[in-house]
């Protein structure tokens, strides 16, 4: 069998050197390759043993070519493209979970302070070189309520604290250090009426499918506003639409949609009370540098022969 360690990063040119050159370094016995160039991942297909990559970019064709392969880490907390492979069970899975605490938390507190503060109508001004003042709304006494309280919701409820906002947590968890309450998700319509903001961080499942649906939308207060930095399927997003569109509640900061790239004819984009990014919420600058730990740990126990100590098995 190959020990051939091949890894496919299309986006970054940078962050492919960051992984051949770290892994290289960790590793200098054995053979690794970092490339961007999807001809050359399926070239080496046949001799790889490992195949690291974000999970959108492993398709059925590279599997397929990929006689050899024994583990597959994904460069990503969510895995939920492969799940549609069908890989076969000697292939072992493992997901990128636990890293993207910072990048997550930043985006949902700068998406709280901009939709509070109104800040796209600030750059509107600016654009047009008017002069205009409103009070400045402050997160302080605020109540933020997160469905989902895994690492990620962890990492944004240590950065609320100092903010002086409230935190509520939807889970089946009891105590979490950092939030003020943990209530079971059977409580979800009563904490979004309670909710400043309601941040959605849990994974997408048929159990959460549309969970935050017509019903829940109703229970937000009018000036709450909805922030979603999970999976598009867990809104239902022609509820949310409607809601936006007829103002009861304040706004949206979305990350994540239904269908991705969101259409150019989708009503979301034409809304003022919505602020849209790419889904981006998991992206930083130091991905690589943040991911090397995990992939040093895993390859090292990989290697070893001791597969049990993998860290974040996934299982279909």
């Amino acid at each position: 069998m190959s020990d051939l360690v091949l890894l496919y990063e299309p986006d970054s040119a940078q962050h492919a050197q960051v992984y051949r050159e770290a892994l290289s370094a960790a590793f200098p016995e054995r053979r690794i390759v970092a490339t961007t160039q999807r001809a050359e991942v399926l070239g080496l297909a046949p001799k790889a043993g490992v195949f690291m990559a974000k999970a959108q970019d492993v398709s059925a064709e590279l599997v397929a070519a990929m006689p050899n392969l024994r583990w597959l880490q994904a460069l990503t907390t969510g895995v939920d493209p492969l799940r549609a492979l069908a890989l076969p069970p000697s292939i072992l899975v493992t997901s990128a979970r636990g890293i993207h605490g910072p990048q997550m938390a930043e985006l949902a507190i700068l998406l709280m302070m901009a939709l509070s503060r109104d800040f796209p109508r600030m750059l509107d001004n600016q654009r047009q070189a008017r002069w205009e003042r409103w009070g400045q709304p402050l997160l302080t006494g605020k109540t933020v309520v997160i469905v989902g309280v895994g690492n990620i919701s962890e990492a944004l409820a240590q950065r609320c604290r100092p903010l002086g906002l409230k935190i509520v947590g939807i889970s089946s968890r009891t105590e979490v250090a950092h939030f003020d309450e943990i209530l079971p998700r059977s409580r979800l319509k009563e904490a979004a009426g309670r909710a400043d903001f309601l941040v959605l961080l849990l994974p997408y499942s048929p159990e959460t499918h549309h969970l935050v649906d017509a019903g829940v939308l109703a229970a937000m207060k009018p000036g709450s506003y909805l922030l979603n930095l999970a999976r598009g399927g867990v809104v239902d997003e022609a509820a949310l639409t409607e809601a936006l569109q007829q103002h009861r509640i304040a706004g949206a900061g979305l990350d994540v949609f239904a269908r991705e790239p969101l259409p150019p004819t989708s009503p979301l984009w034409g809304l003022d009370n919505v602020i849209i990014t790419p889904h981006i919420g998991g992206m930083s600058d130091v991905y690589a540098e943040q991911l090397l730990p995990l992939l040093v740990h895993n390859l090292r126990a990989h290697f070893a022969g001791d597969d049990a100590a993998l860290l974040n098995r996934v299982t279909f």
